[in-house]
C-alpha cells in the first residue's frame, strides 16, 4: 500500500469504539454486572459481548431434560430482585424467564451484543486501556474495540465441550451416546434403555428425569457422591412473601437461607462424621428396605469436600423405589456392541448412553490477553480480592461460590467493583493493578476444590495466596465485610 492510500484509508477508517467497561458474557454474572453499572455508574458506558446468539449462560446453553438448579433461587436469584415463582429449586426455563425479566426491566436489551466473540485483549499502560480483538460468530466479522475495564464474567467452563473420558471399545458401541452439554433437540429415550455414566448433579438430575419415559434408567458411577433431599418448595419463604410483601418476604427469605446454608457447611466442616452419619440416614429412609446405602452412597470423602449435590423432593430417590432407575458403582473395563462390560464382569446392555462425565474448566473464557505486549500466564498470577488478577491492570472477573449459591458472590464483587470505579473517579485515577508486597508469599490452589473437573485443570489456573486480600473467600459472611462494607483501597492495589 502507497504512503498516499495509507493516509487515505486512515482518513476514511471508522474510529474504533471506546467503552468504560466492556464485560464479557451474557449469562447471570454478566446481566448482573450490567445491572449494578446502570445503577451503581449510571454515567458510565459498557456494552456486554455474548459469543452466542441467547443471553443466559449456562441455563440457555444446557438443554438435557430435568435441568435445574441445585441452589435455592431465594439466594442463586438477585438481591435486588424478588424471586417470586412458588417453587425455590427451580428448572432452567423458570430461571431464564428470570433473567429476560431481569434484562427488560434495567434497560440491558441495548447494551448486549450477541455473536460477538473476543479472540484477543491486549492492555497497553502508555494508553490507559484495552485493546479487544472480536469476530462476530454469525458473520465472520473482525471488530476491534477499546475500554478501560475488561470485566469477564463467562464462569469457568467451556461452552463448546464438554469433559469425555477416553472409554475403552466405544468404537463397538451400536447405540446412541450424548454428551448432555449436547442434548439432540430430537432424542427419544421413549421405552428405551438409558445408562447415564455419572454422579455429579447432572447424572442426578438426569436419571429422575429420564426414568419418567425411559424402560430403565441406570446410573453408573465409579465413586458415590453425597446427595441430599430438598424441598422443591420453600413454604416459609413463601408465606414470609404473602404476609410481608415481594419485597421485604424475599429479602427475609434470603438471609434465612444464606444462614442455613452456612450452618450447614460449617457443620459438615466442623463434625464431618456426624454430617456423614446424618447423610447416610436421610439417605436410608428414602431408599428401599435393605438397599446397599453405604455401597452407592457413601463416598470415601467427607461431606462437602465436594459439592453436596441436592434433589429436589428427593426425586432421585423416589425413581428407585419405584424401581424406575437403580445406580451401579463400579469401572468400565471396555464398551461393547450392547453396552459396557465392567470390572466386575457384570455387563450393563443400554440403547442410549449419557456420558455426564463433567465440564471442562476454561478461566476468563480462554481469552488470551497480553499486558505491553507479554503475554499474561495464568498459573503465574495470583487472585486478588477473588475478582482481580497480580500484574493485570484494569481487570476484573467473577467467579462464584462453589460451596454456596453461586449469585451470593456476584452481587457482593459487583458492587465492590462500582464502588473501585467511583473511587478512581474522585482521584482522578485511570489504572489500578494488584502487586504483591511480598514476592515470598505462599499460594494455594485457585479453587480449592477436590472436584475432578478442577484438579484437571488446576495447573493452567491462577494461584490464590495464604493471607488477604489474596485469599479468595468462600465465606458470603466474610465477603460482606471485605467486599461488601470494605474499603476499596489497599496497599497493595496500585493507582496511577
Amino acid at each position: 500500500m502507497s504512503t498516499a492510500t495509507a493516509a487515505q484509508h486512515e482518513r476514511t477508517a471508522a474510529p474504533v469504539e471506546h467503552l468504560d467497561v466492556l464485560i464479557v458474557g451474557a449469562g447471570i454474572s454478566g446481566i448482573g454486572a450490567g445491572r449494578y453499572l446502570t445503577t451503581e455508574s449510571p454515567g458510565r458506558s459498557f456494552a456486554i459481548l455474548e459469543a452466542r446468539g441467547e443471553l443466559g449462560g449456562t441455563w440457555d446453553l444446557f438443554r438435557y431434560p430435568g435441568i435445574r438448579s441445585d441452589s435455592d433461587l431465594h439466594t442463586f436469584g438477585y438481591a435486588f430482585k424478588p424471586w417470586r415463582e412458588k417453587e425455590s429449586i427451580a428448572d432452567a426455563p423458570q430461571i431464564l424467564s428470570y433473567l429476560r425479566e431481569t434484562v427488560r426491566e434495567n434497560g440491558l436489551q441495548d447494551r448486549i451484543r450477541y455473536h460477538h466473540r473476543i479472540r484477543e485483549a491486549s492492555w497497553s499502560t502508555a494508553d490507559a486501556r484495552w485493546t479487544v480483538r472480536v469476530e462476530r460468530a454469525d458473520t465472520g466479522e473482525q471488530l476491534t474495540l477499546t475500554c478501560g475495564w475488561l470485566f469477564c464474567a463467562t464462569g469457568y467452563y467451556r461452552y463448546d465441550q464438554g469433559f469425555t473420558p477416553e472409554f475403552p471399545g466405544l468404537e463397538r458401541y451400536t447405540g446412541t451416546v450424548v454428551h448432555p452439554q449436547h442434548w439432540p433437540e430430537d432424542l427419544d429415550w421413549a421405552g428405551r434403555r438409558v445408562l447415564v455414566i455419572g454422579s455429579g448433579a447432572t447424572a442426578v438430575t438426569l436419571v429422575p428425569a429420564l426414568a419418567k419415559r425411559a424402560r430403565r434408567v441406570t446410573m453408573l458411577q465409579r465413586t458415590p457422591t453425597y446427595i441430599m433431599p430438598v424441598p422443591r418448595r420453600d413454604h416459609v419463604a413463601n408465606l414470609l412473601r404473602r404476609v410481608l410483601g415481594e419485597e421485604r418476604g424475599y429479602a427475609l427469605a434470603r438471609r434465612k437461607n444464606i444462614a442455613q446454608q452456612y450452618a450447614i457447611w460449617s457443620f459438615c466442616q466442623r463434625r464431618p462424621k456426624a454430617a456423614r452419619r446424618i447423610i447416610r440416614w436421610v439417605n436410608a429412609r428414602r431408599l428401599p428396605k435393605g438397599y446397599p446405602v453405604d455401597e452407592h452412597f457413601s463416598p470415601p470423602y467427607d461431606p462437602w469436600d465436594q459439592r453436596l449435590c441436592a434433589v429436589p423432593d428427593g426425586d432421585l430417590f423416589k425413581a428407585i423405589k419405584a424401581g424406575r432407575a437403580d445406580v451401579v458403582t463400579d469401572r468400565i473395563r471396555t464398551f461393547t456392541e450392547n453396552g459396557v462390560l465392567l470390572e466386575s464382569g457384570r455387563e450393563l446392555e443400554a440403547d442410549l448412553v449419557v456420558t455426564a462425565t463433567g465440564l471442562n474448566v476454561q478461566a476468563f473464557g480462554g481469552i488470551p490477553m497480553s499486558v505491553d505486549g507479554e503475554p499474561v500466564r495464568l498459573a503465574e498470577t495470583v487472585a486478588f480480592k477473588g475478582m482481580m488478577l497480580s500484574g493485570v491492570p484494569n481487570f476484573a472477573y467473577a467467579i462464584g461460590y462453589t460451596n454456596s449459591s453461586w449469585t451470593l458472590k456476584i452481587g457482593l464483587l459487583c458492587e465492590h467493583f462500582c464502588r473501585l470505579l467511583a473511587h478512581m473517579e474522585r482521584q482522578g485515577h485511570q489504572v489500578c493493578r494488584p502487586e504483591i508486597a511480598d514476592p515470598a508469599m505462599a499460594t494455594r490452589p485457585f479453587l480449592d476444590f477436590a472436584a475432578g473437573y478442577i484438579r484437571r485443570a488446576v495447573d493452567g489456573l491462577p494461584r490464590q495466596g495464604d493471607r488477604g486480600p489474596w485469599r479468595t473467600s468462600s465465606s458470603y459472611r466474610d465477603d460482606e465485610r471485605t467486599l461488601g462494607a470494605g474499603r476499596v483501597a489497599d496497599p497493595e492495589l496500585h493507582f496511577s
